[in-house]
């Protein structure tokens, strides 16, 4: 699934910053820390959410690369990418 994609299913804000040695996906997810998990598989971010008791599951292609790091902190998912 594509930013754009993501954004339109769950109105997260999400943008794609692209650098000379990598690029980093940001994500509002309008959750609490405790209510989302970030896991990186192949080169596909796997986000589990949890809203008012509703488990969903998304999945974003990331940018080609070594995924470096994946976090979320603040209901923000960041996922640095190193070429």
């Amino acid at each position: 699934m594509s930013l754009n994609a993501f954004t339109d299913e769950t109105d997260a804000l999400a943008r794609r910053y692209d650098y000379d040695d990598g690029s980093v996906l940001v994500a509002d997810l309008g959750v609490g820390d405790d209510d989302a998990s970030v896991d990186v598989v192949d080169g596909t971010v796997i986000l589990v959410l949890e809203r008012d008791g509703t488990t969903s599951q998304h999945e974003l292609d990331a940018p080609e690369g070594t995924v470096a790091k994946a976090l979320i902190n603040n209901g923000v998912v960041t996922v640095e990418v190193e070429r």
